[in-house]
C-alpha cells in the first residue's frame, strides 16, 4: 500500500503497538488480525494525508525539482504505477490482489460499501494497465 518497505514496516509496528495497548479491550480476540489490518490502513491513510499537506506547503515555498527515477525492472515499474494511484485506490488494489482478500473483506477493512470498493479496484486496475502499457 505504501510503496516503501521501510515505511510499511514502521506503520505495521505502530499498528501492533496501538492495538496491543488495547488488546484487553477487544470484545472478540479472534478478530485481532482484522483490527490490525484496519489499523494499518488507517495509519497509511493518515500518513499520506499528512504527506500531501507537507508537499503542498513545500511546493509553495520553492518550485519542484525534476528527478527521474531509474527503471530497474518490472517490479519497480509496478511500484511506481501503484504510487500514482490515489491512496484509497492503492489500498483497495493491494488488499484485493496482494493480500488476496475478497471484495467483501476489502470493503469491510476500508469501511466502504461493496460497490465503491469494486469501482475503486476496477478503476485502479485500469489506471495501472494504462501506466504500464505507456512505460513498455
Amino acid at each position: 500500500m505504501t510503496g516503501d518497505r521501510v515505511l510499511a514496516q514502521d506503520l505495521t509496528q505502530d499498528a501492533f503497538v496501538k492495538l496491543l495497548g488495547h488488546f484487553q479491550d477487544l470484545r472478540n480476540r479472534d478478530a485481532f488480525w482484522w483490527y490490525l489490518r484496519r489499523t494499518i490502513v488507517n495509519l497509511s491513510r493518515s500518513y499520506f494525508r499528512r504527506r500531501q499537506v507537507e508537499r503542498g506547503y513545500l511546493g509553495r515555498l520553492r518550485p519542484p525539482e525534476a528527478v527521474a527515477a531509474p527503471d530497474v525492472g518490472d517490479r519497480e515499474r509496478i511500484r511506481r504505477a501503484l504510487l500514482k494511484l490515489r491512496p484509497e485506490q492503492r489500498a483497495a488494489v493491494v488488499l484485493r490482489y496482494y493480500e488476496d482478500m475478497t471484495e467483501a473483506d476489502t470493503a469491510e477493512i476500508l469501511g466502504r460499501p461493496l460497490g465503491t470498493v469494486k469501482s475503486m479496484v476496477s478503476r485502479g486496475i485500469d489506471t495501472l494497465r494504462e501506466e504500464l502499457t505507456e512505460d513498455a
